[in-house]
C-alpha cells in the first residue's frame, strides 16, 4: 500500500512539475516577445524551468519505494501534462495569409 502511495504521489508531481513547466514556458512567450530584452527573459525562463523541474524529480528520488518506478511515475505525469497542453495550446489555425501575399511577386 505505501508503495501504490508513493507512485501515485509521485504521478501527481509529475503533472504539477509540468504545469510548472508548460505554464511557464507559455507565460514567457506571451510577455518575453513584447519586452525590451526578450533573449534574456527566454533565457532565464529556461534555466528557472528546467532547474526546477530537475530539482522536483530528483525529490522524487526520496520518496518510498523502487527509485525506477517513481521516476517513471513522475515522468509519466510529465508527459500527460505535456499532451493536455499541447492540445489546449494548438486550438487555433495559424492565419497563413500574410506569406502568401509577400510570396505573390514570385514567378
Amino acid at each position: 500500500m505505501n508503495e501504490v502511495l508513493g507512485l501515485v504521489l509521485s504521478l501527481v508531481s509529475g503533472i504539477l512539475l509540468g504545469a510548472f513547466f508548460f505554464g511557464g514556458l507559455w507565460w514567457t512567450v506571451r510577455h518575453g516577445l513584447s519586452s525590451r530584452n526578450p533573449g534574456l527573459w527566454f533565457a532565464g525562463s529556461t534555466l528557472l524551468r528546467i532547474s526546477a523541474v530537475m530539482a522536483g524529480f530528483y525529490f522524487l528520488l526520496g520518496l518510498p519505494g523502487e527509485s525506477w518506478q517513481i521516476l517513471l511515475a513522475g515522468l509519466l505525469g510529465f508527459v500527460i501534462t505535456r499532451l493536455v497542453a499541447t492540445r489546449l495550446a494548438g486550438t487555433g489555425k495559424p492565419d497563413l495569409n500574410h506569406l502568401k501575399r509577400k510570396a505573390s511577386h514570385a514567378p
